[in-house]
């Protein structure tokens, strides 16, 4: 009579050491990811306190906007940094393109820190913050489309809607942990005096420690075996090979437009919009954002798996739809909301909408293009709808409010969730269709 088996089979532990390795290489890639985001975000998060060092004026929406203008030009760098970063990566390896990008956000975090305010150095300073945020844009152009391609291609095929969902959760958690140092700062530390003569160059300078942390982390960083497969081929420039895939280009910056556009209004944009237009102090803004972006963390990983089971398309449809026609209304009900509980409601009721969208784009765009391009097929139109769309999201809702047609900006955002919501209802679903698949199959 043959004896009980005691353990897992020889074939069921390479099973589990094969999940095991998997999801390493994915926490690993996604903390680097979240401490990416947090060096980017916390200009966003600060800017309150730190506009007037460089701007010079009374008027605090005029100094929002000039601050505002400097985060739009920093998006600007993207399409050349997803150029660059997509060369390395498509090239040399995702992990040496997620090492490099991490690297030169250190190093643009470190100048916001130690920069001198327009009162000591003049115009000199403006112009070294926008050098540093030019930086930064070059390396966030790089790790979107590194970090989308290198979580998608290590994730399993029936499970990579969740796994790649975490993209979404630490850019996220980037921006979160950006929001809860300037809590910390705001409550414990700091009076708010203090705050906007000093104490926001604190968290540019923990952003640079922790980015060094994170090339610690990515230098051991396993290499995905899609890369491998193709490494040994030698290819022409990744940017040429992108045009031979113009529908698949296109297509990217179609259903990004309307996506990023809302994903920066409720992640950016919203703290000021609480501020300027809902009339709520900045502690009451910061504990509305900081809830409504760990909600929308939670949620990243529900829709991801939900993709998994009925397709991508669906949910793409879902946040076209229901972004079309609640945008308004849902911006309208905040502007005019004075009880803080009620703005964070509806905020909430914003991240539904756009979580659909949020949680699966990266895998979308990932799925549409071979190895051999991937890492620059991902990046690069997505950075030049993000430069066009998104970077702009913020200064363009400034622009609005200061002209007086505030409410103009949330038929503009309604309008380009639309334009992406064509692209949705025409483009098939890369589940089923999935050029990552088709890797595996011919590796």
């Amino acid at each position: 009579m043959p004896e009980a088996s005691e353990g897992p089979t020889r074939d069921e532990d390479e099973s589990l050491a094969e999940a095991a390795r998997r999801l390493k290489a994915i926490v690993v890639g996604s903390l680097g990811n979240l401490v990416e985001w947090y060096d980017f975000y916390v200009y966003s998060a600060f800017s309150l306190y730190f506009a007037n060092s460089f701007f010079p004026g009374d008027d605090p929406v005029a100094q929002m906007l000039s601050s505002a203008g400097v985060f739009a030009l920093g998006f600007f760098m993207r399409p050349i940094g997803g150029a660059l970063f997509g060369e390395i990566g498509d090239r040399f390896g995702r992990r040496r393109a997620l090492t490099l990008s991490v690297l030169l956000m250190c190093v643009g975090s470190l100048i916001v820190a130690a920069t001198p305010g327009y009162a000591t150095i003049g115009e000199a300073a403006p112009a070294l913050l926008l050098f540093a945020r030019l930086l930064q844009g070059l390396s966030l152009g790089g790790e979107y489309g590194s970090s989308a391609t290198y979580l998608c291609e290590m994730a399993a095929s029936r499970r990579r809607g969740f796994y790649s969902s975490f993209q979404y959760v630490t850019l996220i958690g980037g921006q979160l942990t950006a929001l809860l140092v300037l809590l910390v700062l705001q409550n414990l530390v700091f009076t708010p005096e203090e705050l906007r003569a000093y104490g926001w160059r604190i968290p540019f300078a923990i952003g640079a420690g922790l980015a060094l942390f994170a090339l610690i982390m990515r230098r051991d960083l396993e290499e995905t075996q899609a890369f491998a497969a193709e490494a040994s081929k030698r290819r022409r420039s990744s940017l040429r090979a992108l045009l031979s895939y113009p529908r698949e280009a296109a297509t990217v910056v179609g259903l990004t437009m309307g996506g990023t556009l809302a994903f920066y209004v409720y992640t950016t944009y919203i703290q000021k919009f609480l501020k300027l237009s809902a009339g709520l102090s900045d502690a009451q803004t910061t504990w509305i954002s900081a809830g409504s972006l760990t909600f929308a963390m939670a949620l990243q990983p529900v829709y991801g798996a939900l993709s998994d089971r009925i397709g991508r398309r669906p949910l793409l449809i879902a946040f076209g739809v229901l972004g079309t026609l609640f945008t308004v209304p849902l911006m309208t009900a905040i502007q005019t909301a004075r009880d803080p509980w009620t703005a964070f409601a509806l905020v909430l009721a914003g991240w539904l909408i756009v979580g659909a969208y949020t949680s699966i784009n990266a895998l979308v765009k990932a799925e549409l293009f071979p190895a051999s391009v991937r890492v620059t097929g991902v990046a690069v139109p997505y950075a030049v709808a993000v430069s066009l769309f998104g970077g702009t999201a913020e200064y363009v809702a400034l622009w609005f409010k200061r002209e007086g047609h505030e409410s103009w900006f949330y038929y503009y955002v309604s309008a380009a969730i639309f334009c992406s919501l064509i692209v949705y209802a025409l483009m098939p679903e890369t589940r089923s269709a999935s050029r990552i698949d088709a890797d595996g199959e011919r590796a």
